[in-house]
């Protein structure tokens, strides 16, 4: 039978691990404490950045499943299911950990920016992998924390726990621009599918049937998580997935607005604006006139 762990506040997952709880909302783990185990289903209510260091079965949340190696930075936010599958024989845990509640970030500079950490919401299949050098970077930051952790709780604990975590979530975004870098090729065969995608799209019925072009559903078609996508985009293109939506809607809706057989309100249609008006804002947004004027210029 399948073991199932809830783990909503951090003594449940620290006792689960065989760690002791120096701090009620935030712990360094060291996962090589822990008693051996199975693959099992878990419910994070926490943050968690996890460094393994030994194969302990194929990690899946949401509905990715990635086979992670050491050296692999996983990321998860509160409400996040992880399953650890297909591993039946018992393994020794291994790595570390930084696990920490999100009342930890009430009234600090992180709580305010922990939405710009867009990592927290990729998919597995889109996890970081992390050179020697990046590793040891990681395990410095997690000793400054710890060491934090170690000296009790006093007036300024939590502005220094919690900068030392932001220092270290601020690594991991460089860490993945550097993935992104290294990926190039990679990536840009994925913003010519983007482009070609949203123009078959715009092309089609489906702006009028299923509605304006959004992120969600080019990152779904292109099997990204929304978050990673746009990130993708933003490093390839140095525009918002959004915003290159927008500027390929505007430049189809040019092309359009010669035929004066249609009426500025059947383009928007066309084009997926469920009102008019909200092209022709667009439109004079990024053109500097309305349709109108821009149509008569021709």
């Amino acid at each position: 039978m399948e073991s199932v762990y809830n783990f909503n506040i951090i003594d449940e997952y620290n006792r689960f691990n065989q760690q002791e709880t120096v701090h009620p909302l935030v712990s360094v783990i060291d996962f090589s404490t822990a008693d051996r185990r199975t693959g099992s289903k878990m419910y994070f209510n926490l943050y968690c950045i996890f460094l393994k260091e030994v194969k302990c079965g194929d990690l899946k949340y949401g509905k990715q499943t990635y086979d992670y190696q050491k050296g692999t930075l996983v990321f998860i936010s509160p409400g996040q299911v992880v399953d650890v599958l297909n591993k039946t024989e018992e393994y020794q845990p291994m790595g570390h950990g930084l696990v920490f509640h999100p009342d930890l970030l009430l009234g600090t500079s992180l709580g305010k920016a922990i939405h710009n950490y867009n990592f927290f919401q990729y998919n597995s299949n889109e996890a970081l992998h992390i050179s020697k050098k990046e590793q040891d970077i990681v395990f410095d930051c997690f000793n400054k924390i710890n060491f934090e952790l170690q000296q009790g709780v006093d007036k300024h604990s939590k502005k220094l726990i919690t900068t030392n975590i932001e220092l270290f979530l601020d690594y991991c975004k460089r860490f993945y621009d550097r993935q992104f870098i290294t990926r190039e090729h990679i990536n840009s065969n994925v913003v010519a599918n983007f482009e070609t995608l949203l123009l078959n799209y715009l092309n089609s019925g489906k702006p009028k049937e299923i509605g304006f072009p959004m992120v969600q559903y080019f990152a779904d078609q292109l099997n990204f998580s929304a978050n990673y996508f746009g990130d993708l985009i933003k490093k390839e293109t140095g525009h918002t997935a959004q915003d290159y939506i927008q500027k390929n809607v505007i430049g189809v809706a040019k092309e359009r607005i010669f035929d004066v057989d249609k009426s500025i309100s059947e383009i928007a249609y066309e084009l997926g604006f469920k009102y008019p008006q909200h092209f022709t804002r667009l439109f004079k947004k990024r053109v500097g006139m309305s349709p109108k004027v821009y149509r008569n210029l021709n």
